[in-house]
């Protein structure tokens, strides 16, 4: 049985960066992805086949996740799901991402100090600050391609960086860029130029963005985006690692005194069950997949899943507020019949932060509670927006039956054909969409569920994903702002989503937290299990709280702060 350096569990945005960064220091690498390998280039822009069918998740059917809805109960049945499935393809989900790039700023690694921790939750402040990850985010912006342009900005809103300026100019933009400027302008508010993962020109071996609009959820064919499948695996391939796809990992074996893994047991393609051994472990499988896999983990020495000796692995599960809504911009409105924003461009590239903190008493909700007292702010989030999707199937289903609540009936011939003609011929849709401060607590976790079990007759994942109180709050908040805002911009019909509150699916962190005190933390400041000497954790599980703005970026940063301690201890 060959031996490895390091074996790398997940080849997403936490795998994908250590094994490449491992790999160029002359490690050993052997990365396991249990999703297929597919060749971008061949990946067609096909709704059908990228999002309507589990061609890049998985099926519920071969590999479930159980959903605790209200009223199941601990030991309730939940639902089977794919819900929390965002990617299982070599790459992960950061290949189905649309690269919204900004850094976390340094509140975001202090919530529980400046804001105070709400009511019935368990915020801590990070172990780390914002000037330790700051020269990683720097690497990530040159080493992945990250375009975009500094805008005067107050200082509470502006970045404190090492450099003065992104490696790339930003991407180009749709012609409501300027409108959402223009607001902003009115209303007092400050237009933030979002830093992308996306190409706009050839760089280090990858092509520019083709601007097809068919970016957030499919594989990029040009591997303009910066997801792992383009920016990092290719670079660990070359530089020696060896990457093998459908590798299931059902469990990681220690010693007699649990105290080092041995070895990692997976399923191959045909199903067969294989071994490797390696000298370090670094486990990316998602923040929910990961937990799932240390809690499988069970052994004489780890009882209660491996790395487990706190309790709190597959707890304080956290992710980014969810709420987006959007309205008609309805050309005949416009003297110019609309023309001057009629646009196939893909990219607005704005975000409005001035709500990422906010005074309480703005909240507008079903119950005030209790309010921090620290500073007398709130920790909410940003707006950020963006095009209407162009999936032409996803629009049409939203015409047909979606939007009309009162009554769900589908239409049918001359109302749906009039409803078509409106949303696809005389009105240009324009949505918006929050990330906001997810605040962890009892209510959101993952545990194994003891019924179902997936294709390889392994327990699932369970999952609670209650939002906390005050997340719900936030949301509700930053929704009213985008509504109004999208009204001030001379949209029509502004509205919501039927629901949110809920959690951003694809933003997943939380279930193995790092710290310095081992009964209250998973993994130590390196990402190091505190009970395991070689176990490494370098996807988002490692986050105390997520911040406002999308996790990916900082994984990666993260990532390679901790595959170069790594590569300074192996």
């Amino acid at each position: 049985m060959a031996r490895y350096d390091v074996c790398v569990i997940g080849s997403g945005a936490g795998g994908g960066a250590a094994a490449a960064t491992l790999a160029e220091a002359g490690k050993k690498v052997l990365i396991l992805e249990k999703g297929p390998w597919f060749d971008a280039a061949t990946m067609l822009k096909d709704e059908i086949v990228q999002t309507r069918r589990p061609t890049l998740v998985g099926s519920t059917q071969d590999e479930p996740q159980v959903h605790v809805t209200r009223g199941a109960g601990v030991a309730g049945a939940g639902r089977q799901t794919s819900l929390f499935k965002n990617g299982s393809l070599v790459g992960g989900s950061s290949n189905l991402m649309s690269g919204f790039f900004p850094r976390f700023k340094p509140d975001d690694f202090r919530v529980q100090s400046i804001y105070g921790a709400p009511p019935d939750s368990t915020v801590v402040d990070w172990p780390i600050s914002y000037d330790d990850l700051e020269p990683w985010y720097t690497k990530v912006e040159q080493e992945v391609g990250v375009s975009g342009r500094l805008r005067r900005m107050p200082d509470s809103l502006t970045d404190k960086r090492s450099t003065p300026g992104f490696p790339l100019p930003p991407i180009q933009e749709h012609p409501f860029a300027a409108r959402v400027d223009a607001t902003c302008e009115k209303l007092g508010l400050h237009s933030y130029s979002l830093p992308r993962a996306v190409l706009p020109q050839d760089y280090r071996g990858r092509k520019a963005c083709d601007y097809n609009g068919y970016c957030g959820s499919y594989v990029c064919t040009t591997n303009a985006k910066g997801g792992a499948l383009a920016a990092w695996i290719p670079r660990a391939l070359a530089a020696g690692a060896e990457l093998r796809p459908r590798a299931m990992v059902r469990n990681l074996v220690t010693d007699a005194s649990g105290r080092k893994i041995v070895r990692a047991e997976y399923y191959d393609r045909d199903g067969k069950l294989q071994q490797v051994e390696a000298r370090v472990f670094v486990v990316a499988c998602q923040a929910i997949e990961t937990a799932r896999l240390l809690l499988g983990s069970r052994s004489k020495a780890h009882p209660h899943g491996l790395a487990n000796s706190s309790g709190l692995v597959g707890k304080n599960l956290i992710f980014s507020t969810f709420g987006a809504g959007w309205g008609d911009m309805v050309h005949k409105d416009f003297a110019d019949g609309g023309r001057s924003f009629q646009s196939d461009q893909p990219f607005i590239n704005r975000q409005v932060h001035d709500y990422y903190w906010y005074a309480p008493g703005a909240w507008k909700t079903r119950n005030a509670g209790t309010e921090p007292a620290k500073r007398g702010m709130v920790k909410a989030g940003t707006l950020n927006f963006l095009p209407f999707h162009p999936n032409p199937i996803a629009g049409a289903e939203l015409q047909s039956s979606g939007e009309r609540r009162s009554n769900p009936a589908p239409l049918w011939g001359q109302p749906l054909k009039d409803r078509l003609d409106y949303w696809f011929h005389q009105q240009t849709p324009i949505k918006f969409e929050i990330f906001g401060e997810w605040f962890p607590g009892p209510q959101a976790h993952v545990g194994l569920d003891t019924k179902v079990k997936d294709t390889w007759g392994l327990p699932v994942a369970r999952i609670q994903a209650f939002p906390h109180e005050w997340s719900w709050r936030n949301s509700g908040f930053l929704v009213n702002r985008g509504i109004e805002f999208l009204t001030a911009m001379g949209a029509k019909n502004a509205r919501a989503v039927k629901s949110f509150g809920g959690p951003s699916v694809n933003l997943q962190a939380g279930t193995c937290r790092f710290g310095e005190d081992p009964k209250t933390s998973v993994l130590d400041p390196s990402c190091r299990a505190h009970d395991v000497d070689n176990l490494y954790v370098t996807d988002g599980s490692f986050m105390p709280t997520g911040g406002s703005v999308p996790f990916t970026f900082t994984i990666y940063a993260n990532s390679l702060r901790v595959a170069n301690i790594i590569k300074q201890r192996v």
